[in-house]
């Protein structure tokens, strides 16, 4: 019903910039919120930022002040800007959406494929 494709993930140096976009489609009457999560090998997924309809955003303490999340509605995509990238942000990071389907349902929020993302040091 609903549809993430992520691009932008890749390898860069320490110190380095990356830009995910997350681009949704499918019967979608209206957006919640959307936000990126990460995993890194042996790890828990945590969240990294989220952004809310009404443009609340929230950062995991870690990447604030690196990371920038933006919402496109023409677009229906959303965006991770990383910079100031460090080792330890080396993971996989997935999109989300929790949205509200055309049939007015509210069902868990889905998940993009994953990119991934590696911090040379």
């Amino acid at each position: 019903q609903v549809q993430l494709v992520e691009s932008g993930g890749g390898l860069v140096q320490a110190g380095g910039s990356l830009r995910l976009s997350c681009s949704a489609s499918g019967s979608i009457f209206s957006f919640v919120a959307m936000g990126w999560y990460r995993q890194a090998p042996g790890k828990q997924r945590e969240l990294v930022a989220t952004i809310s309809s009404g443009g609340r955003i929230n950062y995991v303490d870690s990447v604030k002040g690196r990371f920038t999340i933006s919402w496109d509605n023409a677009k229906n995509t959303v965006y991770l800007q990383m910079n100031s990238l460090k080792p330890e942000d080396t993971a996989v990071y997935y999109c989300s959406a929790e949205v509200i389907l055309i049939s007015r349902s509210r069902p868990p929020n889905y998940w993009g494929q994953g990119t991934q993302v590696t911090v040379a040091s």
